[in-house]
């Protein structure tokens, strides 16, 4: 994780660096993760190096850094609830980008954050949505306004 420590945190927030780690380690052909806000600041990350270790050739994601992951996420977010508006669509749920080099999911959480995960361009694209959607349905209802305030003490202590 970013975070050097979970000390200190509370249960909730453990949990959700808990959760993040273990969608990276355990799902082939995930190279980072983040939890963005609705307002677009990054709440969790996954640890570029633990997704490097784990890459073949030490790709190291969006530039090697979280933030980079993160605002890519916070972009995509913004482009396609303003698509949605444009056509009527209603809310989005989940976009993907599939790249030559690699693929970027993002995932609606119930409180207007944003899950994002970066991955290689062979990962199987129905097990890492399927681990996404676990991940949502696990974190939506317990980051609340109080989580996420902690959760961005936690970030900013880090930087």
């Amino acid at each position: 994780m970013t975070a050097p420590s979970t000390f200190g945190l509370s249960s909730e927030a453990r949990n959700l660096h808990w959760l993040l780690s273990n969608l990276v380690e355990e799902v082939p052909g995930v190279h980072s993760v983040t939890v963005v806000s609705s307002d677009g600041l990054m709440l969790l990350s996954s640890d570029p190096g633990l997704a490097a270790a784990k890459a073949a050739g030490g790709h190291r994601g969006p530039r090697g850094s979280s933030a980079d992951l993160a605002t890519i996420v916070s972009g995509i977010g913004s482009l396609t609830i303003g698509a949605a508006k444009l056509m009527d669509g209603g809310g989005v749920k989940q976009t993907m980008v599939a790249m030559d080099e690699g693929s970027v999911f993002v995932m609606s959480i119930s409180d207007g954050s944003l899950l994002g995960v970066h991955a290689t361009p062979d990962c199987d694209m129905s097990v890492v949505a399927y681990h996404m959607a676990l991940f949502v349905g696990r974190a939506g209802h317990v980051l609340t306004p109080e989580l996420r305030s902690e959760l961005r003490k936690s970030m900013e202590s880090t930087q």
